[in-house]
This record gives C-alpha cells, sequence and structure tokens, in this order.
C-alpha cells in the first residue's frame, strides 16, 4: 500500500485540490482502490467531495483517540473505489488529548498500517507545524509537497524536508522518503520560472515536469463538491492534474 502524504505549512498552495482530485484520478483510471484521509481541521477534503463534514459522529480525530474503529470512520464516495476518512473542527483538539501521549506522533502511522485493503492512500496534512502535521509525515511512505511559485515558499519547502528528517530520526522511520515537489499557482512570470530553475537546482530528483496553473474549472468544481472528472473531465484544469497523475504514475512502476 502507498500512502502518499500531501504537505505544505502554508495555506493556498493548492495541497487540497491536488489530494482530492489526485486520488480521484487513480480510482477513476487506474483501477485503484483509495482511500483519502483528511488531516486538516477545515475539513476541505470532505466538503470538496460534497459531504457535510459539520455533524459528523465519527472522524478522523475519533479514530485517533480510539473512540471510532475505522470500519465506523470510512465513508464511501460517489466514486465506486474512492473512500474517505473524514475530518472537521474537532481535529483541532487532537494536539491537547494526546500530548502526553508518548506515541503523539505516530498515531495516524499505527491506524493505517492496520488496514490492508487499500491500494494507496493520500492524506491532506494542514497548513501548519504542529502534533497533526506531524502524524501525516510519519505516516507516509512517499511525500508529496505542492510549492506555490512564491519567494517564501522555497524556505517553506526546506523547513519541510528538515522537518520529515527530524522526524524519521526520532521515531526510527526508514520507509518515508520525499517524493515529489508539484510546482503550483503557476502564472506565466519571470519570477515562477526564476523559482522552478531554483527548485530544479537544489531538487534536481523531485520537481514535476508539470506544474498546476489556475483554473476556473477546478475552484468551479470543488465549489460544487465535485472532483474535476465528475465536473469538467475535458478542462485545461483536468489535463493539468491527468498530466501529474500519469508522472507519478510513471515514476511509482519505475
Amino acid at each position: 500500500m502507498i500512502k502518499f502524504a500531501l504537505i505544505n505549512e502554508k495555506g493556498g498552495s493548492g495541497k487540497t485540490t491536488l489530494n482530492v482530485n489526485l486520488a480521484s484520478y487513480f480510482a477513476l483510471f487506474k483501477n485503484q482502490r483509495v482511500l483519502i484521509v483528511d488531516m486538516d481541521p477545515q475539513g476541505q477534503s470532505g466538503k470538496s467531495l460534497g459531504i457535510d463534514v459539520r455533524n459528523l459522529d465519527a472522524t478522523v480525530y475519533e479514530l485517533l483517540t480510539g473512540e471510532a474503529r475505522t470500519g465506523e470512520v470510512i465513508q464511501q464516495t460517489r466514486i465506486e473505489s474512492l473512500f474517505i476518512i473524514p475530518s472537521n473542527k474537532s481535529l483541532a483538539n487532537l494536539p491537547y488529548k494526546i500530548v502526553d501521549d508518548p506515541d503523539r506522533d505516530v498515531k495516524l502511522r499505527k491506524v493505517l498500517s492496520r488496514l490492508k485493503n487499500f491500494d494507496m492512500v493520500f492524506i491532506d496534512s494542514p497548513p501548519s507545524l504542529g502534533v497533526i502535521s506531524f502524524n501525516v509525515m510519519t505516516a507516509a511512505n512517499k511525500i508529496i509537497v505542492p510549492v506555490s511559485l512564491n519567494y517564501l515558499s522555497l524556505d517553506g519547502t526546506a523547513e519541510i524536508m528538515d522537518t520529515v528528517e527530524r522526524l524519521k530520526k526520532a521515531n526510527h522511520l526508514k520507509d518515508v522518503e520525499f517524493f515529489m515537489l508539484i510546482p503550483t499557482m503557476y502564472r506565466r512570470t519571470r519570477l515562477a520560472s526564476e523559482i522552478i530553475s531554483t527548485l530544479q537546482k537544489h531538487f534536481p530528483q523531485l520537481v514535476s515536469r508539470h506544474h498546476i496553473s489556475l483554473d476556473v474549472k477546478i475552484d468551479e468544481a470543488q465549489s460544487h463538491g465535485l472532483t474535476i472528472w465528475e465536473y469538467a473531465p475535458r478542462s485545461r484544469g483536468a489535463n493539468m492534474i491527468k498530466e501529474v497523475a500519469e508522472e507519478i504514475w510513471e515514476k511509482i512502476k519505475s
């Protein structure tokens, strides 16, 4: 089972958009049984799939605190082989709930290790560093960083990498690796080109060959609680995400 984590400590990188639409692509077009795990207290992965996350009785919070089992939390989506463990604002209480737990940084890793019937897991993360995002980092075996193309994002990428290395060492993890950096919020400007060049210079094996630009169809799809494949499968936005998904598929198969 491949476990991808999409991580960026800053909001506005397109993290949730990629998480939901990449997961649904592999479920729809690659015959994969895929699970989305929403680790953002805003619950936006669930909202992007049309789920009313506000009044759920069982979410990832109850799963991680032992108040619910996986079977009570996993929901099937409209897409037959796509499932989700949703989140809502209750997840914000997790750091206080597990503050004294010696395994507080690997709670999600232990839960996911018991799942056997999925081919892929896509984990969405909050736009901040802390116990919740630490759980995301340690649970994954392949980390994807969406990098919005602005100057400050370069520092953020380096900080994420430093944090992951520290967590790997502290928890004796050997199966966590950086898999891909995906340029997002692309605009045809000199600055964007310079940032991509800098990323390629420092991370030559990690930077995606493709980038994601702002696209109205992707935004409209999310506003309707639909994936881009359900809303506008022939749109420019769908094609951009397909290119990234195929690059990921090619990389894991090679």
